[in-house]
């Protein structure tokens, strides 16, 4: 039931396709208008061998560390496939509960997860993460990312090593949809909650006008950085999550309706 805490508010959501769905309607049902713009795309790799290589010695590992929710989908059927069973003495972490969730219906119900923020500096600052001396380590994700999680583990003494199974790639060649939007009134923030998809926005749109008028709604501080070094208008939600995001945008929607007033 809609409630119009957010009547007249245009977002555009810039994540993948299938997971920009909850957010989009919990929009539309506080009243505002959704835009969906995904900044990213993923997909199955075209060859999997390098994976199946790398999951090979899984039944001798201490840990997999699953990046994303997206890691979860694309590689735990493979893997259930391979050993018919999750190994058993393997334990499991991941980056938030959103990824823990997705890694329960593979029947994998204990996962250490951290519980502030849900980003790779807070698993690190775990216990468990913190004692990996001699352990053998594969981190989940997608081709490429960030390496401070393999580096820091590797720099306490555990074996790190990749099992990539899906790529990321960015469906926009253009931002002119936006500006088409801003010139007609209707974009009043961007929610971008990567910084890999804040890079493709700034590369498609840094020199368009209509990014320096509307505020960009992040989830985390280091998505931020980039735009505000740029002189752009961030607004940071206190925490990761459609909750929170929500709540962020409340805080938008207030500044403009004094504005207005």
């Amino acid at each position: 039931m809609a409630n119009n805490a957010l009547k007249g508010l245009h977002v555009a959501v810039t994540r993948p396709s299938e997971q920009a769905a909850e957010l989009c309607l919990a929009l539309a049902a506080q009243g505002a208008t959704a835009i969906a713009f995904p900044l990213l795309g993923i997909a199955p790799l075209d060859d999997y061998s390098a994976f199946d290589l790398a999951i090979a010695p899984l039944e001798q590992a201490d840990w997999a560390i699953f990046i994303s929710s997206n890691a979860v989908d694309q590689a735990m059927p493979r893997v259930i496939k391979k050993f018919g069973l999750v190994p058993k003495q393997l334990q499991f972490a991941a980056i938030g509960p959103q990824t823990a969730e997705h890694l329960g219906q593979f029947s994998v119900t204990r996962v250490l997860i951290p519980q502030a923020r849900f980003d790779t500096e807070s698993l690190l600052a775990l216990a468990p993460m913190q004692s990996v001396a001699g352990k053998r380590i594969v981190i989940f994700r997608g081709q490429g990312g960030r390496e401070v999680l393999a580096e820091t583990l590797q720099a306490r003494g555990a074996q790190v090593s990749f099992a990539e199974s899906y790529r990321r790639f960015n469906p926009q060649t253009s931002s002119l949809l936006l500006e088409q939007k801003w010139q007609q009134g209707q974009l009043d923030a961007v929610v971008v909650t990567s910084s890999e998809a804040m890079r493709h926005l700034i590369g498609l749109a840094a020199q368009a006008n209509w990014i320096k008028h509307v505020s960009l709604c992040v989830n985390h501080p280091r998505i931020a950085e980039l735009p505000k070094s740029l002189g752009f208008k961030v607004l940071v939600a206190d925490a990761p999550g459609d909750v929170a995001m929500l709540a962020c945008l409340s805080r938008l929607y207030s500044q403009l309706k004094k504005r207005i007033i």
